[in-house]
């Protein structure tokens, strides 16, 4: 009888040592999501400062480009920006075309002039900003936005600004 006692032990032992497995599998796995979603926000909040810094060099090559030649005009594409052929020289705004870091994609999303000529880029991205605020001057526009596509980088020279109605 003794021995039936001892097994009973033995059973409820092993049980115990599976349920302790069991829950120690569980908070692994808890600390891997919690981990996992940790890491995607600082993913994002990279990928934001990455679009920030690219956004605004497509800003500054079209704003060059537009003062760079007679006539004072925005590029009809983006490969305008890599070999400007308005003057005899070889002038260039951009290096490369780079990739929208949100997507990975070379696809922007394009604002256009009144002429249909590019004044600026935005990601078109899905999904909402982490970043909210802490933004430079010339994006204070970009603070509460929901969208990615509302973070427009655009050129507009003086004269459009202060020629709009506030």
């Amino acid at each position: 009888m003794r021995s039936g006692s001892h097994h009973r032990r033995l059973s409820l032992q092993r049980g115990l040592a599976y349920l302790g497995v069991l829950m120690i599998a569980f908070m692994v796995g808890l600390g891997t999501m919690q981990a996992a979603r940790v890491w995607g926000k600082i993913r994002q909040r990279e990928q934001e400062t990455q679009l920030l810094f690219v956004g605004d060099q497509y800003r500054n090559a079209i704003e060059h480009y537009y003062k760079s030649a007679e006539g004072s005009r925005y590029p009809e594409s983006l490969e305008d920006l890599l070999a400007d052929k308005r003057v005899p020289y070889t002038l260039r705004h951009l290096r490369r075309l780079y990739d929208d870091p949100l997507t990975g994609k070379a696809e922007w999303g394009l604002v256009k002039a009144p002429d249909g000529r590019i004044m600026g880029v935005y990601s078109q991205a899905p999904g909402t900003p982490q970043k909210q605020g802490g933004f430079p001057d010339r994006y204070q526009a970009f603070a509460g936005k929901s969208s990615y596509q509302d973070w427009t980088f655009v050129y507009k020279p003086p004269e459009a600004q202060t020629a709009q109605p506030q």
